[in-house]
């Protein structure tokens, strides 16, 4: 089967879909039956396969050392570290973050735990209500909207306020992982390093520290725990298709397997992981916030034969932005440099992609 097979063959994707929806198990359920071709479903169009074989670039991400930050000086050289990498690659490695290792490779364990469970006992919470459950098990949630599904499986905590979640709100299955349960919330309170990620772009755009967190970008976030099974036919599709992220950071934990790229200057690079590394990465509303000053950028997760490969996403969404108006910070606006977007509700653009996935962020819909 090749990536012309999807569109030359007769067959019925939604019914497929069905079926693999219908069974609760993920990807990770066709692993487990032995499946040794994917489902047409995990097809990619043509072009996105052609993208697969294109070279890639021997280039770099920046990598960011947070050491030292309270010496004005060494700051003032993180500031312009984060600046450049902001504008240039909107992606950027940190190291000395902060984070214990223990709590680090305590997630990536956890997250292969929780994943690894049996199928039964992960349906209690499979869902694919996006906006209204807190927490849920889920494979693909907008399939039916785009018709071609992506080779992983995740756990979704979102509308985190407070830096942490009651045990009581997670599925029975967690609160039966102790272990896992108890290095979760660590990992949530030590995120908090976003608020000093979001200082210094605030200092990175020329702005007071405080000015991004007093606008609430900081406050809300959503967790993500994928788990990328290996997968009989890599060539054919991919972990996560390219997209940008619908918030205002992101910061992100991979384990040491690698499959993570980046788009930059028209060809894909390698995050090649760093051991206790976590790699940042811009927002669609930090683009916006900025005037286009710092990008958000598509990337991607390759599907291997290797596996499975753990990926923590925290994404900083802001608890209540749905209900905000969001356009480019007024410093940013001249009669030389006039805005780039017009304000908009957050809620309209994300029922958007929602209902219309898009693998570039954009403000078209108006």
């Amino acid at each position: 089967m090749d990536c012309q097979a999807e569109f030359t063959m007769d067959y019925d994707p939604l019914k497929e879909i069905k079926a693999f929806d219908d069974t609760k198990a993920g990807v990770k359920g066709l692993v487990d039956a032995g499946n040794v071709e994917i489902p047409r479903i995990f097809i990619r169009p043509p072009n996105e396969c052609a993208e697969l074989k294109m070279s890639k670039s021997t280039q770099q991400i920046p990598v960011v050392d947070l050491s030292g930050i309270q010496v004005q000086d060494r700051r003032k050289q993180v500031v312009d570290e984060i600046r450049e990498a902001s504008v240039k690659w909107g992606f950027f490695q940190l190291i000395n973050h902060g984070v214990p290792p223990s709590v680090l490779e305590g997630m990536v364990d956890g997250t292969r735990k929780l994943h690894e469970q049996d199928a039964e006992l992960k349906k209690e919470y499979y869902s694919r209500d996006v906006m209204g459950k807190r927490v849920r098990y889920e494979s693909n949630p907008l399939i039916y909207q785009t018709n071609t599904a992506q080779w992983r499986d995740t756990l979704n905590i979102t509308r985190l306020t407070s830096g942490n979640i009651e045990s009581e709100e997670l599925p029975t299955i967690c609160r039966k992982l102790s272990i896992y349960l108890k290095t979760y919330l660590e990992y949530i309170n030590h995120v908090k390093l976003g608020e000093t990620l979001f200082d210094l772009l605030s200092e990175a755009l020329g702005l007071k520290p405080d000015h991004l967190k007093a606008m609430e970008c900081s406050k809300g976030q959503a967790v993500a725990c994928h788990y990328y099974p290996a997968c009989p036919q890599p060539e054919l599709t991919l972990g996560t298709g390219k997209n940008t992220d619908p918030a205002f950071l992101t910061i992100l934990l991979q384990d040491q397997s690698g499959g993570l790229q980046v788009m930059h200057n028209n060809q894909w690079v390698d995050v090649e992981p760093i051991e206790q590394g976590l790699v940042v990465n811009i927002g669609d509303f930090l683009q916006v916030l900025s005037n286009d000053k710092f990008v958000s950028v598509n990337h991607r997760v390759l599907a291997k034969k290797i596996g499975p490969r753990m990926l923590v996403a925290c994404f900083f969404t802001s608890a209540f932005v749905l209900s905000k108006m969001l356009g480019p910070i007024k410093e940013f606006i001249s009669e030389e440099n006039p805005p780039l977007y017009k304000e908009f509700l957050v809620r309209d653009y994300m029922t958007m992609l929602l209902t219309k996935p898009l693998d570039k962020f954009s403000l078209d819909f108006f």
